[in-house]
């Protein structure tokens, strides 16, 4: 049996979406404050689900004491899939449509060669509410770049949008020209200008990219970042195994394969990492009436966009449904690569209901920097690897969200459902 009742799961979801809706198209000049007292008694249910149905029959079927709900339901626009997302690795060799690629060998060395373009765009964050975005390839957030340490990564870069940008990778980087910043190399590009970065892929691990024109915070707040994440060389690791462990004692033969097997389990081109299920999130906030405060947070840009639709509470959902919970298998080891792109708020963080999970901060090593954590914190820009194991629990749904109680009220509040 599901451990949760997917119809009171579904009904708790709808609530809160429905009244963040409201809140941010029933006002003219919406306040952050204003949105989170309309949430305050909703948001208590959410985070408390398990008394969910009672919560939702008693204090939130009266319209009267909330308003009209506004438009709500699926989202209209299907041009961006946050589960889709989830697992679009761009490699070169294979990724999205929307983003040219390729792969091939130079002077000895892979290089992985991407085609991004800044445009502006609207993005659907909740449905019937609509963000204008600064965008890479016009999508939010921007397409995952994913290479083996040591490969060239090159990235061909035409600003198409109205102001001028630029892209900083948060990578080892030994050439200013290919900072990324105003001071340095080609500093930003306007309106239709190009050009080319190329960055060693290193340090291995889960590492963040944006665009670093001023003002920064509006040029990341509109949407202009997303993941690289570097798969570690098992060779590179059996021939320096120190440099990936957070631990200052010996290096036995045994302990050396058993960082050489981790690695091989993290890199793409390795059939060890087809027993991974893996997937990508960029915790992300949206600042819709441009003073200075959130209104919207997200896992993957969409409001509530992993939470609970129609279901049989078997693993099957309404075809079409762009709303529902992550499904993965309970026998796959779980990896999710976890950015923060929160801006005006300090931290973000990232919290499972029933379950703990190793993190590997920066995703650096290859031994967990926390063992058996159930919540992490990110400040903005940092980034992580959890590992998560369900092997053990009863099929159905669990709870993930930010555990800032604010942030998971207004739309950074999911599921898993575990089969």
């Amino acid at each position: 049996m599901p451990s949760l009742d997917y119809s009171s799961a579904a009904d708790v979801t709808k609530r809160l979406e429905e009244r963040l809706v409201e809140s941010l198209t029933g006002e003219t000049s919406v306040s952050r404050r204003t949105v989170l007292g309309g949430l305050g008694v909703a948001g208590s249910a959410a985070v408390g689900l398990g008394s969910s149905r009672a919560a939702a029959s008693s204090d939130h079927d009266d319209e009267d004491d909330h308003g009209n709900f506004g438009a709500v339901g699926e989202y209209r626009d299907l041009d961006f899939d946050p589960h889709e997302f989830l697992t679009a690795f761009n490699t070169g060799g294979s990724g999205q449509d929307n983003v040219p690629q390729q792969v091939y060998e130079e002077d000895g060395r892979t290089v992985r060669e991407f085609e991004f373009t800044a445009v502006d765009t609207t993005i659907a964050i909740a449905p019937g509410v609509e963000f204008q975005a600064w965008a890479y390839n016009g999508q939010v957030p921007g397409p995952t770049i994913r290479a083996v340490e040591g490969d060239l990564i090159r990235v061909k870069f035409t600003n198409l949008g109205r102001h001028a940008h630029t892209i900083h990778p948060h990578l080892k980087n030994l050439n200013p020209r290919m900072d990324g910043i105003p001071q340095n190399g080609p500093g930003v590009l306007d309106t239709g200008e190009s050009f080319t970065y190329e960055w060693i892929a290193q340090p291995a691990g889960t590492h963040f990219y944006h665009c670093h024109s001023l003002p920064l915070k509006e040029h990341i707040h509109r949407g202009l970042y997303g993941t690289i994440i570097v798969d570690p060389d098992p060779e590179r690791v059996r021939e320096n195994p120190r440099e990936y462990v957070n631990y200052p004692g010996p290096i036995t033969d045994d302990f050396r394969e058993q960082l050489v097997e981790e690695a091989k389990s993290r890199n793409h081109e390795y059939a060890e990492n087809d027993a991974v299920n893996e997937m990508v999130m960029v915790m992300n906030s949206f600042d819709t009436n441009f003073d200075g405060g959130n209104e919207v947070y997200a896992a993957n840009t969409r409001a509530f966009g992993y939470g609970v639709g129609d279901t049989d509470g078997e693993g099957n959902w309404t075809a079409g449904e762009t709303k529902r919970p992550i499904q993965i298998n309970k026998n796959e080891r779980q990896r999710v690569y976890l950015s923060n792109a929160t801006e005006f708020d300090l931290i973000n963080s990232f919290h499972t209901h029933s379950q703990f999970f190793d993190y590997y901060d920066h995703g650096t090593t290859l031994t967990p920097t926390l063992k058996n954590v159930d919540t992490i914190m990110q400040c903005q820009a940092q980034r992580g690897i959890i590992e998560i194991d369900y092997s053990d629990h009863q099929p159905g749904l669990y709870m993930f969200h930010a555990h800032q109680s604010e942030f998971a009220e207004l739309g950074w509040m999911s599921f898993f459902e575990v089969v």
